[in-house]
């Protein structure tokens, strides 16, 4: 055997992934001769030019390892610096450590290596890292301008100052040239990005100022300035308004003939006292044979918003309107959103409607899907109906000429609950705040949103809706956009079975067939329960988020094997594609089916996108406001309850939704071990147990409406738990102080200033 073969057998039957030189000599026997040993190096080094060996970074020998896996995904960016890269719908996501990332930014398209295959038996995910960044997602942000203090003045060179801002996925301020334009401090300013971080500038962007959008103090520029950061464009294009502005205001009787006329029923919409998109009706009357005959009426928008016009186009680019706390960002231009689209009462409107018959079970046994035109009696709000319902005198008298028909309705939304429940439809009852503000924007109260039988009514109504035109789609194999909600992944719900039999209470089936039914009978058996606020938010984050797919892969949350969005085509864009699909479908081409079969996957992942982005911006001025309201009651002492438990601490939640952090760092009586597994943090000294659904005593300590934080420390009381403590258990368990900073605290002493510039251009990389 020569020395090559030596060397090559030795590494391969090793125990360490890599071995120094010497030690290779050592256990070679060749460490003793001087010669000898200059052999061996020489034998290194032409193996390592073969490729048959490899020398690591530190000088070591390893046999060369199998390539990693290189695939291409969108990555998802976390603010504490690592990320996910979504690589498919049916594919894992690949997890990305902080530093792995090679500076790329939210929704950027990047080329991953997978360092370690996902193994769903252990519950471990993908491990990669980014190799490469094919496009830039995001090449400019709106933020706030500030000045450079004194000291960095010194090294400012040929920058002007630096902008915040804020979208948490962009944590980085960016660095402004005197190139562009030259704001003032507090302007709030949109930025063309000329530069992205890299090795030597890892924590900045730079970029020029293309536009003073406005002053930091101006009414409402918050909430502009989130949405603007997050590329939700509060202004529509002038082509745009122009084909919006061409539409006529009023219904020609011409255009009528071809439609169904369902302007002879008892027909009405109930909204919100504040909508203004009225995009649904609904129309009520019992059948001689004893079932019901509901109809669905929805605005047709797609008889104003032509494919490819220019409306079409920037309404593929929303995806979706954006409501947020004072303001709604439309899909659509007012117009249309608010005027000949919207089904206002007492006018005509062209609608396309869904009626059908439905029998005491809840199962629709007929149905009509047309081109429509109807004429509201009345335009009722969800306070209004929910007043009849109760058998208000006053209600029923104002509103008798359909008083009938809420009866109806009420009865039929009945019926379909139950429907729903015996097939295992999951009912997730989650609190939603509803934030009040005055004239200025800032808020002064919140409060929790109430629904009625009003609300979960028209919410039953819609959902049949939607199910009958996915059915009649799916049933004739014509292309088409489903809303589809896949079931939960297996690692995610092995983790839930594990923390709810912490609780005790056990579920059917396993990981990989869990039935959404199972599921529904564990939230059954939880109500009411000590847990069940716990338990039913970690089954919720244990789901898979809903998405637009064009093929029908059912939805596992409504237990509904056809599932679609037609109902609210004003508001969101596949709602409109549908409404088009059934005009072009009612008697399908070879042509149109080609058509459609080749731009609806296309459509499919960008109204996705966009869905998730109109939530992150919602999400994200909820949490400004509330940390803006907060602000005031910084010192008061609260009642609280245990939201989340992390390593670095756990979340606390008020009554009317508010949520903040009780930090490690303000736990200054002991050393606190997080329990993965059952989510605790038990102190080693005190034992002292924080868990969640446990209410606790906290004080607000501090209120920032710029990052949306809102900071509590626990108050000790009568509520707080305390379990015995198992003699030497710090020793033995390892205990360490918890009370470190939070991750992303940690300082580099060698990373440079951010405001050094060190850049040779404007020019784009």
């Amino acid at each position: 055997m020569n020395l090559n073969q030596k060397v090559t057998q030795f590494l391969a039957n090793m125990p360490s992934k890599s071995i120094s030189p010497k030690m290779l000599a050592t256990n070679l026997g060749l460490a003793d001769d001087a010669d000898t040993y200059k052999n061996l190096l020489k034998t290194i080094a032409h193996l390592e030019e073969s490729k048959a060996i490899e020398v690591t970074a530190g000088g070591n020998i390893a046999l060369p390892q199998p390539e990693a896996a290189v695939i291409e995904g969108t990555f998802s960016a976390n603010p504490r610096g690592f990320g996910f890269v979504r690589v498919g719908e049916n594919e894992p996501d690949v997890f990305v450590k902080r530093g792995n990332t090679k500076f790329a930014m939210n929704e950027d398209v990047v080329e991953v290596k997978v360092t370690s295959p996902a193994n769903p038996l252990k519950g471990n995910e993908a491990e990669g890292k980014v190799v490469a960044i094919k496009t830039r997602a995001v090449t400019g942000l709106v933020g706030e301008f500030y000045a450079f203090n004194e000291a960095e003045k010194q090294d400012s060179g040929s920058l002007l100052g630096y902008v915040v801002n804020k979208n948490k996925k962009i944590p980085f301020r960016t660095n402004i040239s005197k190139k562009g334009l030259h704001p003032e401090v507090g302007d709030i300013v949109r930025v063309d990005i000329t530069h992205y971080p890299d090795r030597d500038f890892p924590d900045i962007l730079q970029g020029l100022v293309v536009e003073i959008i406005g002053k930091s103090t101006d009414t409402g520029i918050d909430v502009l300035e989130v949405l603007e950061s997050m590329g939700i464009p509060s202004e529509f294009p002038e082509d745009v308004i122009a084909e919006a502005n061409a539409v006529p205001e009023e219904i020609a009787e011409k255009d009528i003939i071809d439609r169904v006329d369902y302007r002879s029923e008892i027909t009405f919409t109930i909204d919100g006292a504040d909508a203004k998109d009225l995009d649904d009706a609904v129309h009520i009357k019992a059948l001689a044979n004893g079932n019901i005959e509901l109809g669905v009426h929805i605005a047709d928008v797609s008889y104003y918003v032509p494919e490819g016009s220019a409306l079409d186009k920037e309404a593929l680019n929303r995806g979706t309107s954006t409501y947020v706390t004072d303001r709604v960002v439309p899909m659509l231009p007012e117009r249309l959103s608010n005027g000949i689209c919207s089904l206002n009462p007492r006018v005509n409107r062209f609608t396309q409607s869904c009626v059908m018959e439905i029998n005491a079970d809840g199962h629709v046994v007929n149905y009509k899907i047309s081109q429509s035109v109807i004429k509201t009696t009345e335009r009722m709000t969800y306070s209004d109906v929910n007043e009849m319902i109760a058998g208000n005198p006053e209600f029923l008298e104002k509103f008798a000429n359909i008083s009938e028909s809420v009866t109806q309705m009420a009865k039929l939304h009945a019926n379909l609950l139950a429907m729903r429940a015996r097939r295992g439809s999951i009912d997730f009852d989650t609190q939603e705040s509803k934030i009040i503000v005055d004239k200025l924007g800032k808020p002064i109260d919140i409060l929790v949103r109430k629904r009625g039988i009003a609300e979960m009514m028209i919410e039953s109504f819609m959902l049949i809706a939607n199910e009958t035109v996915a059915r009649s789609f799916a049933t004739r194999e014509l292309p088409f956009i489903y809303r589809v909600h896949e079931h939960p992944k297996a690692d995610k719900l092995t983790r839930f079975i594990d923390f709810a039999s912490v609780f005790g209470i056990p579920l059917q089936g396993t990981p990989e067939k869990m039935a959404s039914k199972d599921l529904q009978d564990f939230m059954l058996k939880i109500k009411g329960q000590p847990g069940e606020i716990v338990l039913a938010t970690m089954l919720l984050r244990s789901m898979q988020q809903a998405r637009y797919d064009e093929d029908n892969l059912g939805h596992f949350g409504l237990a509904a094997e056809y599932y679609t969005h037609f109902t609210s085509p004003i508001r969101r864009y596949p709602d409109l594609l549908v409404h088009r699909l059934i005009r072009a479908e009612s008697k399908p081409t070879s042509e149109v089916i080609e058509h459609f079969e080749a731009i609806i996957p296309e459509v499919a992942q960008q109204t996705s996108s966009r869905e998730r982005r109109a939530i992150d911006a919602e999400r994200a001025v909820e949490a400004m406001k509330k940390a803006e309201y907060m602000e005031s009651y910084v010192g008061t002492e609260y009642e609280v309850t245990i939201s989340s438990i992390t390593r670095f601490g756990f979340f606390v939640s008020l009554p009317n939704t508010i949520e903040g952090l009780v930090h490690m760092s303000t736990l200054g009586d002991d050393f606190y071990n997080f329990n993965e597994r059952d989510l605790t943090l038990k102190g080693e000294r005190t034992g002292k147990v924080f868990r969640m659904g446990q209410p606790i005593k906290v004080k607000l300590i501090k209120s920032d409406k710029i990052t949306g934080d809102i900071d509590f420390e626990h108050v000790n009381s009568e509520l707080d738990v305390v379990e015995a403590v198992e003699k030497g258990s710090r020793g033995d368990r390892g205990g360490r102080d918890t009370r470190d900073k939070r991750p992303d605290w940690k300082k580099n002493k060698d990373k440079k200033p951010f405001y050094k510039q060190g850049r040779k251009s404007d020019g784009k990389k």
